[in-house]
């Protein structure tokens, strides 16, 4: 089964996307307007628990994840996101210096295209990525998200 539902949230309305028990997609900020329109708009106990973790984030209650969460992509992009999941709450990191921990020290600008194809972001935190010279750039749901995120954790 798969199924979406969208909530308010304190950064932004998100939606989040479950197909047979793990989450599968966030959506925030910009991104919402990709949403596909077949599966379902109903609220699984593991989206409301989902919801929960997220509202606790945003409130500063919560620093790590416990959901289940499938992902698929390429070997690179399996490695980066998890990679990404080992930066630690409040902390940032630099798109070379995943690319060194991914083996490949020039991979800077494919980690950067990964970080961007994050189905999961939040629960992923590619927004504790930042260019060289702690530069902030890109995220997928717009900048000024990954900013409230990086505030919220207390980076900026």
């Amino acid at each position: 089964m798969q199924a979406i539902y969208f909530y308010e949230g304190a950064i932004s309305r998100y939606g989040i996307q479950e197909t047979d028990g793990q989450l599968t997609r966030l959506w925030v900020g910009d991104r919402i307007a990709f949403v596909p329109q077949q599966p379902e708009r109903i609220e699984t106990p593991l989206l409301r628990e989902a919801k929960a973790q997220l509202e606790a984030y945003f409130e500063r209650r919560l620093q790590k994840f416990s959901l289940p969460l499938f992902l698929q992509g390429t070997a690179f992009q399996l490695k980066v996101w998890k990679l990404l999941q080992n930066i630690p709450y409040g902390e940032i990191t630099t798109y070379g210096e995943i690319a060194a921990l991914s083996g490949n020290p020039k991979a800077c600008r494919a980690v950067g295209r990964t970080n961007g194809q994050n189905p999961l972001p939040i629960f992923i935190p590619c927004h504790r990525v930042v260019g060289s010279g702690k530069k902030l750039v890109g995220y997928t749901g717009g900048l000024d998200i990954k900013i409230k995120l990086l505030e919220i954790e207390g980076v900026l």
